[in-house]
């Protein structure tokens, strides 16, 4: 180094853009290790910033895994959205191979939400029963055109959304099928349980079974 030159400065980003740089850093690793592995000492490592400064950001850990989670289910949401230009029964197949792809590619992450601990933190549980509740207004209202649906109905369809979790992680475990495989028992559990709503509540506006 020359005379009265010291280290090139670190680049200054505006506040918006260090933040989002940061939350996607954080994802990454979110998707990579367990929440429990990880430290805020390795985020800012891997940001090549100082812990102080990423205390600016996000004083806790937790925040940053948080809004982590919040910006993967915006993007799940966004990814699985109807498309309405198809039939319905390709607007469900297209929107559950979303979903599927969507696991597949943050294996580790969907893992450690739905089964570890911090998944049953207040903050990670509401953004998680948020995604719940939009993809069962969408089943409802663009699906079943149904703004507000019979009890019966809105029971049935909270409980689909659990099975699509439930097999969503077996099949991340076992990988003994493909995605289409499992897209098409998804499928046709949901037509499955739609017609045992509509036999068991006939005034419930579905139609039954031909």
């Amino acid at each position: 180094m020359f005379p009265g030159m010291g280290a090139p400065p670190r680049t200054r980003l505006p506040t918006d853009e260090r933040r989002a740089q940061l939350l996607a850093l954080g994802r990454s690793i979110f998707n990579e290790r367990a929440y429990d592995e990880v430290s805020i000492d390795d985020i800012a490592a891997a940001a090549k910033i100082s812990k102080g400064l990423l205390y600016h950001y996000f004083p806790k850990k937790k925040q940053i895994y948080v809004e982590v989670v919040r910006a993967a289910a915006d993007e799940l949401i966004e990814t699985t959205a109807p498309v309405a230009a198809l039939p319905p029964d390709q607007r469900l197949a297209h929107g559950l191979d979303a979903y599927l792809e969507f696991v597949d590619r943050n294996a580790r992450a969907y893992v450690t939400l739905m089964r570890s601990g911090v998944g049953t933190d207040e903050e990670v549980a509401s953004v998680v029963e948020g995604t719940r509740m939009a993809l069962l207004q969408r089943i409802l209202v663009d699906g079943l055109g149904m703004p507000k649906a019979r009890p019966l109905v809105r029971l049935a369809l909270r409980g689909w959304i659990g099975l699509v979790e439930a097999v969503s992680l077996d099949w991340i475990d076992h990988r003994e099928l493909d995605r289409a495989a499992v897209r098409a028992l998804l499928a046709a559990s949901l037509v499955s349980t739609l017609g045992a709503v509509a036999a068991l509540d006939p005034d419930s506006g579905l139609p039954g079974p031909p």
